[in-house]
C-alpha cells in the first residue's frame, strides 16, 4: 500500500459573513478526523467544511451573525 502525504494549507478566511475561523475549524475537525491522521486539510476540505457548516446552521435555524 502506498503511503501518500496530503499537502495541507493554512486555514483560509471564511467567505461567509458572520462565520468565524474557529467555527469552521471546529466543524472541519469533526468532519475530517480520519484525514487529520494522514496530514493537514486541503483548501477544498476547508471550503467544503464551511459550506456544510452554513447548510447545517440554516437547517437548524441557527442565526448566522
Amino acid at each position: 500500500m502506498k503511503n501518500e502525504q496530503i499537502k495541507g494549507v493554512p486555514q483560509p478566511e471564511p467567505f461567509t459573513p458572520g462565520i468565524t475561523k474557529g467555527q469552521v475549524r471546529d466543524h472541519a475537525y469533526h468532519l475530517y478526523r480520519d484525514k487529520l491522521d494522514r496530514g493537514a486539510l486541503t483548501l477544498e476540505d476547508w471550503v467544503l467544511a464551511e459550506k456544510d457548516l452554513v447548510a447545517t446552521m440554516e437547517a437548524e435555524n441557527t442565526p448566522i451573525r
